[in-house]
């Protein structure tokens, strides 16, 4: 049975391409493994060279060498050595260079002198160089002046410079120069295809793949080892793995198989997360007479772990050292590492104990790894034991910290406590103040304040400086559990000891004050933090103006901001208008209107929500007109209007009857670009109502109709409106259709409706409605306003003859309550 007929199935894009195409048993004599880009071609070596031509090498690399700094060599000082340019002198002095770049300013120097020309083996010496740097860019400058040149190429030649190329990831320039040098003429052999092929395995095209087969195949050369090696590759790289291993089987029984192929596949599967089956394979490496070398045992190992798959990491790392292969800490580490992650912590330790007895010394990192999880006090101070004999103080201190990092991270804060007073007792030294910042703000986050403090009281007795963090966060824990007193003492401790408050640290104590409404206490601090020229945060005054305006302190509100502004602090116009409207709110509308004035005065620019403020409070008290002033100067000021704005007015004016200035307004809402809400609407429609402009009420409701706007308020204002103009007939339309929006309707809509009916004399309707307040049970009680306006209404349906039997069958069905009619009536 042939290769073809066994791995290439019909899904293979090169299945019929090797059927035709039968494989070579036998490697060309000058295939030397196409694996790394430093293979060289046959060419002269150093010491091959007439002396004569060495010593012109010696020259030629002394005087580069000392040029390389310089942007360019002296003609006259390289004159000499025109007549005496040979392609194996160029070719020895570029090799050895060991800067890139003066290998290529004498590759460059070289192309330019009379009667020299490059040849394709010096061209693959600069090529090696480049590739070596990864210097794309160069490399694809060199490609082009290589074709440019039309030197003589061999197949050999040729087959390395692709290796070049794909050694860069050059994919696509390796498949052009491919081309370019059989356009003119020069015949490429299985060498140069298996160099191609090699690179375009990097970029996983199946498709590029086949077709340089193909064509392999049509030049009369046979696929090998290596042109299989690239298709396993290939498929790795596209991630097919399951053709990859049918193409490595295959490769088995030819008996091609060797470490390389080997290590390709089992990297690739590890790398592209098909562990598994890497895993299968390894398992059958002794079948295959396999033994992997160190660089692959530490790649696959790496890719395992990061897999989770970390007992055959173990496994393999077993294996490693039963070949005699030393793991190097990194090794440890990340094995290490692994186990901790998925908390078996005793085959951690194991190793960790298995290093110790062969010597190796784990470094910091890796001992901040396993003490991170590590939860016993026990055996955290053996591992730090250990490690006092091969770290220094500082390490120690970083893996003591690390320690009470990660318990208090996990929240055991009493095991940090704990480990701390151990390592304390036992060697304070490696202490230091973010040892000390870490627990103490664990005690502090589960509220083991005191404990906290003791701890810092501790500090003197080991010589540990305190820090500003050590001191704000006790500051701001004692103002938290309202200990006031212990936080000014801290204050002066801090000041004594040569730190400055911070913002932080007086905002911490500020804070406090504010919180309980204590103004003589938060003006104090205001002073206090002039002083340092230190800012009071917005959030906090903020919530003491809240307090104040709770306990209906505007006084003391007022004063406390006077200060403010005093020393040079401007409120936010968030608290202004929080302050005016409580002063609004007690009807002191003069008084708000002063400090409103007063903003202005201290170059501050009320905003738009401020000016809605004081425009809000001076409709209500019907100032209308200063209300309008107020807006006008909002105007002036550029600041634009916003939808409350003009609402607040419409509906002032419609209140006050000056339903012009309100329509007017309603107008210059949509010029202005600010469009009429629902409540806009509303207010418009019950101002018309109000003055019997039902029909014009209608316009503007249709108008809201196609905009989607009506709610449950618009509805009842239009109705009690139109009920307003004696027009119950259209009211019980929209009332009706507010039943139908399932829209829940008020009492007094109900009442208003009844009412409407029978001053127009429709008696029989209004008792069409009162039924139906009876049934939705919307009568009003007898602490409704309405309620005396419901029973005036009933009272006068029972005098009507048209409806008073009625009436009076529903009262004595109990169905209308008594308090809506007299005694004597019933």
């Amino acid at each position: 049975m042939t290769l073809a007929h066994v791995v290439f199935k019909p899904l293979n894009p090169f299945y019929h391409l090797i059927q035709i195409f039968p494989l070579s048993h036998t490697l060309p004599h000058f295939l030397l493994p196409v694996y790394s880009v430093t293979h060289q071609t046959n060419r002269s070596h150093y010491s091959s060279l007439p002396s004569q031509n060495l010593e012109t090498v010696n020259k030629l690399i002394s005087i580069f060498n000392q040029k390389q700094h310089s942007s360019s060599v002296s003609a006259t000082e390289l004159t000499t050595f025109e007549s005496k340019l040979t392609t194996d002198i160029v070719e020895t002095t570029l090799k050895s260079f060991k800067n890139w770049k003066t290998a290529l300013r004498f590759f460059n120097w070289a192309s330019t002198q009379n009667g020299y020309h490059h040849s394709c083996y010096t061209y693959n010496a600069m090529a090696s160089i480049l590739s070596g740097a990864r210097q794309n860019a160069a490399m694809k400058a060199l490609s082009t002046n290589f074709i440019k040149s039309r030197c003589y190429v061999t197949a050999g030649a040729l087959g390395f410079f692709v290796r070049c190329l794909g050694h860069l990831g050059m994919v696509t320039e390796a498949n052009e120069f491919f081309d370019q040098v059989k356009n003119l003429g020069y015949l490429p052999n299985d060498y140069s295809y298996n160099s191609l092929l090699e690179a375009i395995s990097k970029s996983g095209s199946l498709e590029s793949m086949a077709m340089r087969m193909n064509e392999m195949k049509d030049n009369g050369w046979k696929p090998d080892k290596y042109t299989l090696t690239s298709v396993i590759q290939c498929y790795c790289k596209a991630g097919k793995f399951e053709k990859a291993l049918e193409v490595f089987q295959q490769i088995h029984e030819f008996g091609w198989v060797d470490s390389y192929i080997f290590t390709i596949l089992i990297i690739s599967l590890s790398k592209g997360g098909e562990v598994d089956k890497a895993i299968n394979l390894l398992e059958k490496m002794d079948d295959f007479k396999i033994i992997l070398n160190e660089k692959t045992f530490y790649v696959l190992i790496h890719a395992f772990v990061k897999e989770y798959k970390v007992d055959y990491a173990l496994t393999l790392f077993k294996k490693m050292q039963t070949l005699g292969f030393i793991p190097e800490i990194s090794l440890y580490a990340v094995l290490i590492e692994g186990l901790c992650k998925r908390k078996e912590l005793t085959k951690a330790l194991q190793l960790y104990s298995q290093m110790s007895k062969l010597g190796i010394h784990p470094d910091v990192n890796l001992l901040k790894i396993l003490v991170s999880s590590l939860y016993e006090e026990r055996e955290i101070m053996s591992l730090f034991k250990e490690a006092k004999d091969y770290l220094n103080k500082t390490s120690m201190t970083t893996l003591c910290n690390t320690a009470f990092v990660s318990l208090v991270k996990s929240g055991s804060i009493d095991k940090a406590y704990h480990l701390f007073q151990a390592i304390m007792k036992d060697d304070s030294g490696n202490l230091n103040t973010s040892s000390f910042e870490i627990v103490i703000d664990g005690l502090i986050q589960k509220g083991n304040l005191d404990l906290a403090l003791e701890l810092f009281q501790e500090m003197d007795q080991i010589d540990c400086k305190r820090s500003l963090l050590l001191y704000n966060n006790m500051i701001i824990a004692l103002s938290n559990e309202n200990k006031v007193e212990k936080c000014h003492e801290l204050l002066k401790e801090m000041k004594d000891s040569g730190f400055q408050p911070s913002q932080f640290t007086h905002n911490s104590i500020f804070e406090y004050y504010c919180r309980i409404g204590d103004v003589a206490g938060a003006i104090n601090m205001v002073h206090e933090m002039h002083t340092h020229g230190h800012q009071p945060w917005i959030k906090h005054y903020t919530l003491l103006v809240k307090q104040l305006s709770k306990k209906s302190k505007m006084a003391d509100a007022s004063n406390f901001l006077a200060v403010m502004v005093d020393k040079g602090f401007l409120p936010d116009m968030v608290v202004y208008s929080a302050v005016i409207n409580e002063w609004l709110k007690i009807g002191e509308v003069d008084y708000a209107l002063k400090i409103f004035k007063g903003i202005s005065g201290n170059t501050r620019c009320p905003d738009v929500v401020t000016y809605n403020t004081i425009i809000n409070g001076l409709c209500k008290a019907k100032r209308v007109s200063e209300a309008n002033n107020f807006y006008q100067e909002m105007v002036q000021k550029c600041l634009v209007p916003s939808i409350v704005t003009y609402n607040l007015l419409i509906d002032a004016y419609c209140k006050n009857g000056d339903i012009e200035i309100a329509v007017e307004l309603f107008k210059m809402m949509s010029e202005k670009g600010r469009n009429p809400n629902v409540v806009t609407y509303t207010c418009l429609i019950d101002g018309l109502c109000n003055v019997g402009r039902f029909d014009e009420a209608l316009v503007i409701w249709n108008e809201m109709r196609c905009l989607s706007l009506p709610n449950k308020i618009a509805y009842m204002a239009l109705i009690n409106g139109l009920c307003k103009c004696m027009k119950p007939d259209l009211g019980l339309v929209y009332f009706e259709e507010m039943k139908e929006n399932d829209m829940k309707v008020d009492s007094y809509v109900y009442v208003a409706l009844i009412e409407a009916f029978v001053c127009v004399s429709n008696g029989k309707m209004g008792v069409f409605v009162l039924k139906k307040m009876i049934q939705d049970e919307r009568v009003p009680d007898l602490v409704d306003k309405n309620c005396g306006i419901l029973r005036e209404v009933v009272l006068k349906m029972m005098d009507d003859e048209s409806v008073c039997d009625e009436i009076r069958r529903l009262i004595e069905d109990g169905c209308v309550p008594n308090h809506l009619v007299e005694r004597g009536e019933v």
